[in-house]
């Protein structure tokens, strides 16, 4: 969740900010300008203050808003607009203060879907935002960004938007590109909000809400905060039960690594490793998990399935993985060794997500186990 903040009109004293309450980012940027070093410093020091640490990026409306005091940059290029200005003559004008002050950016495309209302953005840049109707246009501006090498997409609504970004836009460009997805513009409740994270949001911005409403900080923190609970809760649920499937493999005298892979809230495959009863090379956990779950769905595909395993995945395995079309891979231990993010980072689907060091004791403890008892 990120806080955005324009320095003409923020009031950061308002801001119900705590060390307990507080969003993962602040955006700092407008339309119109404003001080940004001198506003950025006062948001650093009430941050310092509370001894919490929130990074400060930089949503920056043209090159004289740039600030080397940000922790990083969205380095946005217009894409939804044909104005050249917007599109690369404002990142030419930054261009070498922003490499030279070896800031932290990211190349970001910025995509304005109409959100019924005449906004800042389109008076600055006299750009007129996509018809929300037009979902295959706005679909292959995202795709056209993310052949550019843009690392995000910023889909806003624009500040006071009517009508947020929908649901099927969000679906459907997350569908189509597998870059950071940032949305924003017209969220103004948690449900909102969740809503945009369940149809493929990676991060979702509110800006213009919280200047009209800073008390309200309060429950979309405490909102977001429970879902993410809930997340590591399940997380942590189906890791223990793969490190049920480790047990099984350490009672067989095998490599005690476990794995299950789950769709929908059920368990759909199990597996633990099994090189050494089978005297085959492959039969590694997540081979025997990945058959298994082929079997249940009747399919060789797995695309809304989560793999949880308790190691790192070798290259072997990683590449099952990606055939397979698993969308999310969650492990315990690293292997620093053997593990694919050695060899081939890259080698699972593009769109898939990992979540490392669930139970990561529990699942290192159990390796570290067995091969003391072997030395």
């Amino acid at each position: 969740m990120a806080l955005l903040l324009d320095p003409e009109k923020a009031n950061i004293d308002a801001l119900p900010i705590t060390a307990a309450c507080h969003p993962d980012y602040v955006f700092v940027g407008g339309s119109t300008g404003g001080d940004t070093t001198e506003f950025i410093d006062s948001l650093k020091s009430k941050i310092s203050s509370l001894k919490s640490s929130i990074p400060v990026i930089l949503f920056p409306g043209d090159a004289t808003q740039f600030s080397p005091k940000a922790d990083g940059i969205l380095f946005l290029s217009l894409l939804s607009g044909k104005n050249p200005e917007y599109l690369v003559n404002q990142q030419v004008k930054s261009a070498r203060a922003i490499r030279d002050s070896h800031i932290d950016f990211v190349p970001t495309a910025y995509v304005l879907i109409d959100g019924g209302v005449e906004t800042s953005t389109m008076r600055v840049t006299q750009t007129q935002p996509l018809d929300p109707n037009d979902i295959t246009t706005i679909v292959d501006t995202c795709i056209a960004a993310e052949l550019m090498g843009k690392k995000a997409i910023y889909l806003e609504a624009g500040s006071g938007a009517k009508i947020p970004v929908s649901v099927d836009i969000i679906k459907a460009v997350r569908a189509s590109t597998s870059i950071t997805l940032i949305v924003g513009g017209g969220i103004r409740t948690p449900e909102a909000m969740n809503a945009a994270y369940d149809a493929g949001a990676d991060i979702v911005v509110i800006g213009n809400h919280f200047e009209q409403h800073p008390e309200s900080l309060k429950d979309f923190c405490r909102d977001h905060e429970i879902t993410r609970s809930r997340d590591h809760e399940k997380d942590e649920r189906y890791m223990r039960v793969a490190l049920v499937e480790a047990q099984k493999a350490l009672a067989q005298d095998e490599i005690p690594i476990g794995c299950v892979i789950v769709s929908q809230n059920q368990i759909i495959g199990r597996g633990h490793n099994l090189t050494e009863t089978l005297e085959d090379v492959t039969a590694h956990a997540e081979i025997q998990a990945i058959t298994a779950a082929a079997q249940t769905v009747g399919g060789k595909y797995l695309p809304d399935a989560t793999l949880y395993v308790t190691v790192e995945p070798c290259p072997m395995c990683a590449g099952a993985i990606g055939w397979a079309q698993i969308s999310r891979i969650v492990y315990g231990a690293a292997d620093p060794k053997r593990g694919y993010s050695l060899y081939a980072p890259r080698v699972f689907h593009p769109k898939a997500t990992v979540t490392a060091g669930v139970l990561e004791a529990e699942c290192r403890a159990l390796i570290q186990e067995f091969f003391k008892s072997k030395r």
